[in-house]
Formats: C-alpha cells, sequence, structure tokens
C-alpha cells in the first residue's frame, strides 16, 4: 500500500521527532543526517559533514563535502520543523541557493574564514574552500527542504559562481518520498545524449535471437563518457563498482599511458566497459542506429577505465577526441534488476575479483547477518514490556519493502517487534565495526571509503574463517550499535559541545576505548550492553571524560591544517593520539574494570561461538542438501563427471547423495555437496 506525500511527510517528521529525542541533537541537525544518509546511501554523495552557518549578510550553509574529483557539494537546508506540508515556490528556491552562493563567493573571495570562530565546522569550511582554490572544478548546491516543490519548477539550468561551474539540486519531500518507494531504492539517472551533446552514441543491437531482454554494443567517445563521470561522479557507478574504486587508487597508470601517448589505439589495447541501464531510445540517422536517451545507466565493470578518462583528462589536460571506448550495453527490466545486475557485476568482475566481487549484498557474510537479525530477540530494555529485533538491511530498502503488503495492524506489529531506530544498515555496522577494530580513520573518510575498507578486512576474515561469523558476533556488533550511538548522545549533551565535529568526536572516542582495553589485555564486555539494550552508568561517564580529552585533542591540528574534519581523516591525527594514550588511560575510573572482560574470558566465549556456529552450518547445510532429490543429484554427477570436473572426494560424497534417502550424508559432507552445487551452476546445470 504506497503513502501519499501527506502521510510520508508526517511520517517522516515523527521518526524525526523520535531521532532528535533519542540522539539529543537538534531537530535541524537531525534533518541534515537522515537526509545525508538517505544520499550518501543512493551515491547521490560520497559523504557529509555537518557545518551550520546563518548570517544577517545572506549567507547560510548547512553541510558540505569535498569529492576526489574537485567537486564541492554545499548543502543548505529549508527546515523549520512545520507541523503541516508546505509548498516551496521559486522565490524560496532563488533565495536559498543565493545564500549558498554567498557563502561560497565570501569564503573564496572574501576571507570569510577571518570573522569566524576558528574551532567551529564553519570556519574548517571557509577555510578549506580558501585553501582549496585552485582545485574546485564543481560546485554542487543541495537544497534539501521539508516542503513540497511546486509544478511550476521544471529545470534549474547550470551556472557559474566565481567562475566555477554550478550545478543545483533540490531535494523536496516529494524527491525523498520517490527515493524511499522506488523499487530500485536509488534515483535513475535520466541521460538525454542530444540534449546534453548535440548527438545520439552509435550503437549495434546485440539481442538478436532472445526476447529476454535488450542488448547494444555501443562506441562511447571518450570526452563523453569523461563528461557524464564528471557531471554524476559515483552516481554513475554501480555501488560494487563504487567499492573497488575506493580501495584502489583512481588512476590506472597503463591506461593513462596509452591516453597520452597513444590516443588512437585506446579502443584496440582497452578491455571495454560493461553497464546496465532500464530503458533505451535509439533512432535511425544515415550513420546507423543512434541511442538518443538512457534511463538509469549503471556501469558494473570498467569503473577504472571511466575514472582515469576523467583524472587524465583534468590532470594532464588530455585530448580525449581521439578516445573511443566499447561498451556492452544490457537493457534490464526494473523488475528484474535488483537480482541480475549484481550477477551481471560479479561475473564481469573477475578479472580483478576483490572478495567476491565486492562484497555484494548477496554475499554469504551478509545473508547470515540478515539471518540472525530476523532470528534473534533482543531482551526487553529497562522500563520495556516485551523483546524486539535488531533489523539488519542486507539490501536498501528491505525495511521498507518488508511492510509494503501488510495490513494497517500488521505495520503496527512489525514496527513494534522492529523499531525504527533498531535498523541497521551495512555502511552502520561498517561504522560500528571500524572503530573498534581497525581505524577510526576510516571512518571519517566517509560511508562510501569506510565501506570498502570495512568490506576488504571482512572478506578476508569471511574466508579465512566464516564460523567466526556467528551468534555472538551479530550481538556484539549491535552492542557496539548501541554504544556508538549512545556516544552520539553523550557528546551532543556536553556543556563543551559547540555543535560541530560530533562524528570525528565520537569516532575517535571510541577507538581510544578500544587500544586502552586491548592494552590492558581485556575487551569490553558487549554481551552486558547486548543484555541491557543499553549502556550503564559507569560506560556512560567513561565515554564523557575520554570525549572531552579527543575533543581538546581534535581542536589542536598540527600546523598547517586548518579544518578538524580533515584533520580526523590524517593519519597523524591517530598516531598522536596513541602517543598519549597514557593520559587517556588516567582518565578512566577504576569502576571501568567492571565493565570488562579480561583476555582468557574473552577468547573463552569466541571460542564457545565458533563451535555452536560450526554446528548450525552443518545442519544449515544437510537442510538444502535433502530438498534436492535424488535425481538432481544423479544429473549433477553425470554432467560434471562427463567433463572431468570432480575430485574423488566429491565423486565419493555425491554417490551417498544420489541414493537418498536411503542413504543420508553427514553434516560435514552436505557442506561439500553445497559447494559442488555452485560448480554445477556454474555449468549451467538449473539446481533451484
Amino acid at each position: 500500500m504506497e503513502t501519499t506525500a501527506e502521510e510520508f511527510f508526517h511520517d517522516f517528521r515523527q521518526d524525526l521527532l523520535a531521532g532528535a529525542e533519542a540522539n539529543g541533537s537538534f531537530l535541524l541537525a537531525e534533518f541534515m543526517d537522515v537526509v545525508s544518509r538517505e544520499l550518501t546511501e543512493t551515491g547521490f554523495t560520497e559523504g557529509f559533514e555537518f557545518a551550520h552557518y546563518r548570517a544577517q549578510r545572506g549567507m547560510r550553509v548547512d553541510g558540505y563535502w569535498f569529492n576526489d574529483e574537485g567537486g564541492l557539494n554545499l548543502f543548505v537546508a529549508d527546515f523549520d520543523s512545520r507541523t503541516e506540508l508546505a509548498s516551496l515556490t521559486r522565490t524560496d528556491v532563488d533565495a536559498a541557493f543565493k545564500r549558498a552562493v554567498n557563502f561560497f563567493d565570501a569564503s573564496l573571495r572574501k576571507n570569510l574564514a577571518a570573522d569566524l570562530e576558528i574551532t567551529s565546522p564553519e570556519y574548517g569550511l571557509a577555510r578549506q574552500i580558501a585553501d582549496r582554490k585552485s582545485l574546485i572544478r564543481h560546485l554542487n548546491l543541495i537544497l534539501v527542504s521539508e516542503r513540497i516543490l511546486s509544478d511550476r519548477i521544471q529545470a534549474l539550468p547550470d551556472a557559474e559562481t566565481a567562475g566555477i561551474a554550478t550545478s543545483f539540486h533540490i531535494w523536496d519531500i516529494s524527491r525523498l518520498h520517490r527515493q524511499r518507494s522506488s523499487r530500485s531504492h536509488k534515483e535513475a539517472l535520466d541521460l538525454d545524449f542530444e540534449a546534453m551533446f548535440g548527438t545520439g552514441i552509435s550503437c549495434l543491437p546485440a539481442h538478436l535471437g532472445t526476447d529476454a531482454y535488450q542488448s547494444y554494443l555501443v562506441v562511447m567517445p571518450g570526452p563523453i563518457l569523461s563528461t557524464i563521470y564528471e557531471k554524476f561522479g559515483a552516481r554513475l557507478l554501480e555501488q560494487n563498482v563504487r567499492t573497488f574504486l575506493q580501495a584502489r587508487a583512481k588512476v590506472n597508470q597503463g591506461i593513462r599511458t596509452t591516453i597520452m601517448t597513444e590516443p588512437g589505439m585506446f579502443f584496440a589495447y582497452n578491455n571495454g566497459i560493461t553497464a546496465t541501464a532500464q530503458g533505451v531510445e535509439t533512432k535511425r540517422t544515415g550513420d546507423g542506429l543512434q541511442i538518443t536517451r538512457i534511463t538509469d545507466l549503471q556501469i558494473v565493470n570498467g569503473g577504472q577505465t571511466t575514472a582515469s578518462l576523467f583524472h587524465t583528462r583534468r590532470k594532464d589536460k588530455a585530448d580525449l577526441t581521439q578516445i573511443f571506448v566499447q561498451m556492452k550495453l544490457s537493457v534490464i527490466d526494473n523488475e528484474e534488476s535488483e537480482k541480475v545486475v549484481p550477477r551481471i557485476s560479479e561475473y564481469a568482475n573477475t578479472q580483478n575479483r576483490v572478495q567476491a566481487a565486492d562484497f555484494f549484498s548477496n554475499h554469504a557474510y551478509h545473508i547470515r547477518m540478515e539471518e540472525f537479525s530476523r532470528r534473534l530477540w533482543a531482551p526487553a530494555g529497562k522500563g520495556a514490556q516485551r523483546e524486539t529485533k535488531w533489523f539488519y538491511e542486507r539490501a536498501r530498502g528491505q525495511y521498507a519493502d518488508a511492510q509494503a503488503k501488510l495490513t494497517p495492524a500488521e505495520q503496527k506489529r512489525f514496527k513494534a517487534e522492529n523499531p525504527k531506530p533498531q535498523m541497521l544498515t551495512k555502511t552502520d555496522l561498517a561504522k560500528f565495526e571500524n572503530v573498534w577494530d581497525d581505524h577510526p580513520r576510516y571512518v571519517n573518510l566517509g560511508a562510501e571509503k569506510n565501506f570498502a575498507r570495512y568490506a576488504a578486512r571482512i572478506g578476508k576474515e569471511w574466508d579465512k574463517s566464516s564460523d567466526s561469523f556467528n551468534e555472538a558476533y551479530f550481538k556484539r556488533a549491535v552492542a557496539r550499535g548501541i554504544i556508538f550511538r549512545a556516544t552520539e548522545r553523550i557528546v551532543s549533551a556536553q556543556p563543551w559541545y559547540n555543535n560541530g565535529y560530533r562524528a570525528n568526536i565520537v569516532a575517535y572516542t571510541l577507538a581510544v576505548l578500544s587500544e586502552l582495553t586491548r592494552r590492558q589485555e581485556k575487551s569490553l564486555d558487549f554481551q552486558r550492553v547486548w543484555n541491557a539494550q543499553a549502556i550503564s552508568p559507569v560506560l556512560e561517564s567513561t565515554i564523557a571524560v575520554v570525549a572531552s580529552r579527543v575533543n581538546d585533542d581534535l581542536l589542536r591540528p598540527m600546523q598547517g591544517i586548518s579544518n578538524i574534519s580533515e584533520w580526523a581523516k590524517r593519519e597523524a591525527c591517530w598516531t598522536r593520539m596513541l602517543e598519549n594514550m597514557d593520559e587517556f588511560a588516567d582518565l578512566l575510573p577504576d569502576e571501568f574494570d567492571c565493565e570488562c572482560l579480561s583476555r582468557d574470558d574473552h577468547l573463552s566465549e569466541k571460542r564457545a561461538a565458533r563451535n555452536t556456529q560450526k554446528v548450525d552450518n552443518g545442519i544449515e547445510a544437510q537442510t538444502k542438501v535433502f530438498a534436492i532429490p535424488a535425481a538432481r543429484w544423479i544429473a549433477v554427477h553425470e554432467t560434471l563427471a562427463a567433463k572431468r570436473l570432480l575430485t574423488p572426494k566429491e565423486i565419493g560424497i555425491l554417490n551417498v547423495a544420489m541414493q537418498m534417502p536411503m542413504k543420508i550424508p553427514t553434516e560435514k559432507q552436505c557442506v561439500v555437496l553445497l559447494d559442488t552445487i555452485e560448480k554445477a551452476r556454474a555449468e549451467g546445470i538449473n539446481i533451484d
């Protein structure tokens, strides 16, 4: 049952009020946090830093993000905690963008930073704009509003601000509503090549003989591909390719060399790109068939080629007019895209595979976390009468999808069992885990880069011992989430907090606590946090004193760095805190020992949890194997044996499976049979 914009507005407002109360934050900060997370998760922006500045001189800004492509996203809010849905007029839009333009211009050309408090986020932003003057190539002004945009406003043409190309984007309540309601859970790119470049793109149809889907072989001009990437950046890349690029250098030196020295041979040397789309419009011309429009173009292989073209043109002033890139374009129906696109991406990326094709949402790790989240009941918290669950959103939009076909009464029950504040995304989990186990710097680099780091780390650990990711691991991850969110609330309530850098303070505070317990050969008792579904008064007071010291440290960046958020992304920031760890240790109250487990107790708990997971894996494997009839196992054996793809061990175990139910495979044998199934699927055998 789809909601109207009016209903969405009221639900959105209630979530906002509840979130602000739970997090101890101002409504504006909560509004920007909610919207920015939405835009980050869908690839519209790579990250977000809150920085609220409003002056009588007609200037305003509410957040920002500098990306690696020389772009700056400046956010300005239209928010007044309205109780009813109102209209956003052209006058309102022009005034909001004018205030953001004034802030940028004053920062760039009028030394605005000199008038601002040196420890404030807006000072850091203004200084960084001035310092990066020669590096900023594109300015994206993003208006986020709790109102609904007037139908009279159609398009906002690009312009220039202080000589810098500027684009204008509006995210009103109806656009947010469409975003959350869409099947693909992200806003589709609509590329009109004739309007953007004055010409279509030459192509050949390659779907002859099949009605399953359309496909085209495309010759993509280098300048056009580079320009599209410059305009849309990470949004052009399928999520898993984005993750891949975040974990690697942007420019491939071999690609760069060809662009610079042999541009005419680029088509011959380069493997090309693989892409998908939801829709394509074509027309016949004197030069043959051309694609004139593509809806939701997503590059699923060749992201590095695309990024390298852009960076080489920008940094080396390379001429791309002789560059052409071959592109295989598959048009996938919206209904099938969620299932098919990840598969295309996975199979297309086998040559540069990174931990199961870059840790897709259908990786076994995420599937297991999802299964735990649907099955495990969290203890009732203090004062509560019923147990609840922590809903893990393995694929974007699952939380909303789970309620889509429920009656109002069923929705009410679902939300009672799965409260919205207890919904976790993949990027949430990456944040909670990395501050404790890896490095606070990555968390400060933004959601995409942090997730890339997390994916690479967990992918290796999964291959080494998947049994380590068990019920205890899931409960620990949730406990870390409880601590993380409590720390956000604690920091916001401190008298020294000046409404800036909360994300940086929280990340380093928890990293310091993790380091202190590790040096004492202890571990925080996460099971206690899970059992209570809250942190204790002792842990709360400990976090408060450590956060205060962390704040003091962050506000003293090394010479030459003016932006605290940028300082938090440097290795030197964490190195200096590590050097001062004895001072942090002196802050811990004696009672903090009661919050920790000894190293031996901690390792004993982990061993027991691993052993339990091994038993669960065997039971799960048997259940899946028993669901496949003997006749299907015979087909698997015949096909793989004919191709000599079976080991003696697999042949022996398949002989048992082919005699079910007369013979029953053991749990260990069933694990081997599941691997054999994957081998069979690769050979085209239908097991489902």
